[in-house]
């Protein structure tokens, strides 16, 4: 049995940053450590605990089954240390320059970030964030290691597992490049289906179900081009004469030169309710207390 009072726990932190980075390039960058000593930490590691841990391939640094056993006990471990620490601080958001971790999706960086970082440069400016896509799958996992701190978005299936409050409630609109021979104000259902369509499909994501809603209203969009995502949208409907069904801010945000022409759906779709979320473990920590507070003050309705 290895000695406790002979490791480094250093090390414990270097391999919780390769798991996440898949690189020892960019576990290094984010250490602070030279391409050499991470390398050599690597090695240590790999002796501790006499497995490869982390093989090279074309993806990255993969973790062996051996390194995705240690990834939870390890992550808790850290995870406790820092909230230790940060017992004996107290939370000054004028000089703070904490690093706070944020998940949400391409379209929630469009519309929740510019707001946000307004806010933060104003009251907070040495502060920093780091945004990330978690798959939902791990959202819960991650915050309550402290590998994240609040995830953002339409994210019902964490309710049940995490602290959450409401932001805002959601609707969709339908978009397409401003023309002769458009509608003023509305769109009839007839109209909206004799356009060909853009369908925004991420992987995990509530805008999957937008066909099964226009479905059950009885139309059946004719879809010109299926995307993972809604950031290239607007150079394509700019190019042709297509449509795409988005969220209402988010479609705001891309016409904000008012390029586009925006109608409301000629169907009603449920609206979908926008929620942060973050781990009761950290509840009392001053410093996602008040971050908390910012991004509820900052993008609720």
């Amino acid at each position: 049995m290895t000695d406790f009072n002979s490791i480094d726990l250093n090390l414990m932190r270097v391999f919780q940053v390769i798991l996440e980075e898949r690189s020892l390039t960019r576990a290094g960058n984010r250490l602070g450590l030279s391409q050499p000593a991470i390398s050599y930490a690597l090695g240590r590691l790999r002796t501790l605990f006499d497995d490869p841990l982390f093989v090279r391939t074309p993806e990255g640094m993969l973790p062996t089954p051996t390194a995705q056993q240690l990834a939870q006990p390890v992550g808790r471990a850290i995870s406790s240390i820092r909230e230790a620490l940060r017992h004996t601080e107290h939370f000054d958001p004028g000089t703070s320059e904490r690093v706070f971790r944020l998940s949400m999706t391409d379209i929630g960086e469009q519309v929740f970030l510019p707001p946000l970082c307004e806010k933060l440069q104003q009251v907070a400016p040495q502060m920093q964030l780091e945004v990330r896509q978690v798959p939902v799958a791990q959202v819960e996992e991650t915050l309550r290691l402290g590998q994240l701190d609040f995830a953002i978005g339409n994210l019902s299936a964490l309710r049940p597992v995490t602290r959450y409050a409401l932001l805002f409630h959601e609707d969709y609109v339908c978009m397409t490049r401003k023309r002769p021979g458009l509608p003023a104000r509305s769109l009839s259902a007839e109209r909206f289906l004799e356009l060909s369509h853009i369908a925004v499909a991420p992987s995990e994501s509530s805008h999957r179900n937008i066909d099964d809603s226009l479905r059950a209203a009885g139309l059946q969009r004719r879809i010109a081009l299926q995307v993972p995502h809604f950031t290239v949208t607007p150079q394509i409907l700019q190019r042709t004469d297509w449509m795409v069904t988005l969220p209402r801010r988010v479609a705001q945000a891309f016409n904000q030169h008012g390029q586009f022409t925006v109608y409301p759906l000629p169907v009603k779709i449920p609206k979908v309710e926008v929620t942060v979320h973050w781990h009761e473990s950290f509840d009392n920590d001053e410093g996602n207390q008040w971050l908390r507070e910012q991004i509820i003050e900052t993008l609720r309705e």
